[in-house]
């Protein structure tokens, strides 16, 4: 963290310099498959790692942020890396870094590149971590694959207030002659996508297009131009992730693998913190017999995935606890989520300087019509809960941060 600029700048060039002293790596890579979007890369990115790996092949992959330990942004030939290879590759980093100003994503993403050229694997999943055009990851020339989830207003401060800005800097990721695999679009970031593609002459396997997912009598059912197929819905619950699928599926079609492959990436996809029930653990002693659920989504988008997802389980009442980021929109991601939640216990996210102190989020749930109050921390707010609703399914959520606190605190 001492080397890290007073100010981001989102620029490619710290990482390039790093990456030359470095020889390279990044250009010894197994095939990669790039994915960027604003909601849904690492549920997308953990099915076609699922699909992968039922086709046969060993696949590393990277992702951000990191929810309990740091490992798990890396995973090499499908293990998350050891503590003795990270400390080795950051070291190896840091030297060649020589003291030059970068930041803590671009060096682990740097780390992770070069774990990646040295491990033999079939496969290279690399998901975006801001944006896409001046991400860190961005610096494959030639990947195998590029995939880009649904695009949604999120990180304004750095990619841009409008859709179509923020489309471009996903598609930035887009490489000339590459196929870009494409989930549902808002018609604005479509445009974008659309031209961008166009301009490198980069086929699109889009969907709505190309592609065609949807749920039937409790199965998903896949088409595109080489047939259906008719598969278990994703043990990830949701439409949206019946969405996510379809992009997995897509991609895992193209890349010439079969049905087998297909049906395990929708039911072999396990993803911490996305609608997650917690089974065991502190935590889940003390709420008794109400259920404890997980989720780190953040943006208006994903709170309505989420609120949808939520009308898929059995009949509880609903209960929050919540924490959030002060750059998030706070009442664009609540307001789904008040049509179906009797309550919200507002926390602050421990150890994070820009958490929205409790009471800003409990004044915000009040103002979409929650009856809401504060907490002093997540255990005092289930306890407070399964006082008057020892039955409750209680859901944690509103930021990865927070997240990774619970999976911590749960041991």
């Amino acid at each position: 963290m001492s080397l890290h600029p007073k100010i981001i700048d989102l620029t490619l060039d710290r990482v390039w310099s790093l990456l030359a002293a470095l020889d390279h790596p990044e250009r010894k890579l197994p095939p990669v498959i790039h994915i960027a979007g604003t909601n849904g890369k690492g549920s997308t990115q953990a099915m076609i790692r699922a699909g992968l790996q039922g086709g046969g092949k060993s696949v590393h992959a990277y992702t951000s942020p990191h929810l309990a330990r740091f490992h798990e942004r890396i995973l090499l030939a499908g293990e998350h890396i050891s503590e003795p290879a990270l400390t080795d590759l950051l070291d190896r980093c840091y030297v060649a870094n020589d003291g030059a100003t970068i930041t803590y994503f671009e060096i682990t993403t740097v780390a992770g590149i070069l774990a990646f050229s040295e491990v033999a694997a079939d496969y290279t999943l690399l998901e975006v971590g801001l944006g896409g055009l001046l991400d860190a990851t961005n610096v494959i020339d030639t990947p195998a694959l590029t995939v880009i989830t649904p695009v949604s207003i999120d990180h304004t401060q750095f990619l841009g207030e409008t859709l179509t800005e923020i489309a471009r800097e996903k598609a930035g990721i887009i490489k000339r002659g590459v196929p870009c695999v494409v989930g549902p679009q808002p018609d604005e970031a479509m445009d974008v996508i659309e031209a961008t593609a166009g301009r490198l002459g980069a086929p699109l396997l889009a969907y709505g297009q190309h592609w065609h997912v949807w749920e039937e009598r409790g199965r998903l059912i896949y088409q595109d131009e080489t047939g259906l197929l008719d598969l278990p819905l994703p043990n990830l619950i949701g439409a949206h992730q019946i969405q996510n699928a379809g992009i997995a599926i897509t991609a895992l079609r193209h890349l010439g693998f079969n049905s087998v492959a297909c049906e395990a990436a929708t039911t072999g996809a396990t993803w911490p913190a996305r609608l997650q029930r917690l089974q065991n653990g502190p935590l889940v002693e003390a709420a008794g017999s109400a259920e404890l659920w997980l989720d780190g989504g953040h943006n208006p988008a994903a709170g309505s995935a989420l609120a949808e997802a939520l009308t898929r389980l059995p009949d509880r009442p609903l209960h929050l606890i919540c924490g959030m980021l002060n750059t998030k929109d706070i009442t664009g991601y609540l307001r789904p989520l008040a049509a179906i939640a009797k309550s919200l216990h507002a926390v602050s996210i421990p150890n994070e300087i820009n958490t929205l102190p409790a009471s800003t989020t409990a004044q915000a749930a009040a103002e979409v019509g929650m009856n809401a109050v504060e907490a002093e921390d997540v255990q005092t707010a289930i306890q407070a809960i399964i006082k008057s609703t020892p039955n409750a399914r209680i859901l944690i959520c509103g930021s990865l941060y927070l997240a990774g606190v619970v999976l911590r605190e749960n041991g």
